[in-house]
């Protein structure tokens, strides 16, 4: 659902910008709550991994595809703050690398793929974890429903912001009716993508995913009729830090062969919004990356012909630049959050 530039004009597109600027803002705050040392490398390991699923568009209808946008999945495993971080770095760095998303339209793609999809799934995810009994399965249930829903509402989100800003004249009734549909079915793809990550995590470190958190059940008791809580057992903290190094491995091998070897293999059908755009009259508007001459453009090293060389090395790339970037940024934050405790505790 990358938008280029072009489909929206530029009082809008600086519109959007605004907010996401103010939306990134209040998250790098609120990502200093959320982010500790344990969860904090695996933030930077998560936009990771979203830009490695992101290369693996897999079809939805006849001549359609659809790819997973990650709001979902980073708010439920790190946390709706740093989610929206997560998913914004890796927006930039498909903008700036890629040539994925145009520059100007970058504060539409943040707005719909990182601030909408983060707040509407997680809010949802709260709301089914409440009502659901506890327990794994109804993380990962809450978590299938969460991500379905997110994606036709950036789909809504989308079809709102092209009612004011639209650079054609296309009736915007066809633009929801095309948008929303076709979003929905990517949306199977989403919730089921996100169920499959969040239940593999949990299953084997439910103290790392932010969702998660109190999912555990004190032991009960009976000692004189009544049930009472039984002693916590000790943390064994050298296995919980194999455990992690383990878990933080692991996701980076994996997102390295989804984006170095398996991309080869993803749909070359256009996605969700490209289809609709063309389908609808929209997509002549778009107009010429800024980042079009980057050696990394559409996914592929420039100079190397062997198609599948080329995409695996840009894929690799794109994952350690990520990680780099996304890693950088979390670990600043969390920074900040010691900094500002180290007053407080001192006083």
């Amino acid at each position: 659902m990358h938008v280029p530039d072009g489909f929206i004009d530029a009082p809008t597109s600086a519109a959007t910008g605004l907010v996401a600027a103010g939306a990134l803002a209040v998250s790098l705050r609120g990502a200093r709550r959320e982010l500790d040392e344990r969860t904090a490398p695996l933030a930077g390991l998560v936009a990771a991994f979203i830009f490695a699923v992101q290369m693996l568009n897999f079809p939805v209808a006849a001549g359609t595809s659809g790819h997973l946008l990650g709001g979902a999945l980073a708010a439920i495993l790190v946390g709706p703050w740093t989610g929206v971080l997560c998913v914004s770095v890796v927006l930039l760095m498909q903008g700036i690398l890629f040539a994925d998303g145009g520059l100007t339209a970058l504060g539409v793609n943040i707005t719909d793929m990182a601030i909408v999809t983060t707040v509407v799934s997680y809010a949802v995810f709260r709301v089914l974890v409440r009502l659901l009994p506890r327990g794994r399965r109804s993380i990962t249930a809450a978590s299938f429903l969460a991500a379905l829903v997110s994606v036709p509402a950036a789909a809504v989100t989308f079809t709102l912001i092209y009612a004011v800003g639209g650079t054609t004249d296309v009736p915007i009734g066809k633009v929801a009716t095309a948008m929303i549909g076709v979003h929905i079915l990517i949306g199977i793809g989403e919730a089921a993508i996100t169920a499959l990550t969040v239940g593999a995590v949990v299953a084997v470190r439910p103290d790392l995913v932010h969702g998660a958190r109190g999912l555990r059940q004190r032991l009960k008791l009976r000692v004189g009729g009544e049930l009472v809580d039984a002693p916590a057992a000790e943390p064994v903290p050298v296995s919980a830090g194999r455990s992690r190094r383990t878990l933080w491995i692991t996701g980076l091998v994996t997102s390295l062969v989804l984006a170095g070897f398996v991309s080869f293999y993803a749909s070359a059908s256009p996605d969700g919004l490209e289809k609709v755009a063309v389908d609808q009259g929209i997509a002549h508007t778009a107009r010429k990356h800024a980042s079009s001459g980057s050696p990394l453009a559409g996914y592929g090293v420039r100079d190397i012909a062997d198609a599948r060389l080329s995409g695996g090395l840009a894929g690799a790339i794109g994952v350690g630049a990520t990680l780099v970037v996304g890693s950088t940024v979390f670990w600043a934050v969390r920074r900040r959050r010691t900094a500002a405790a180290e007053p407080s505790q001192a006083g």
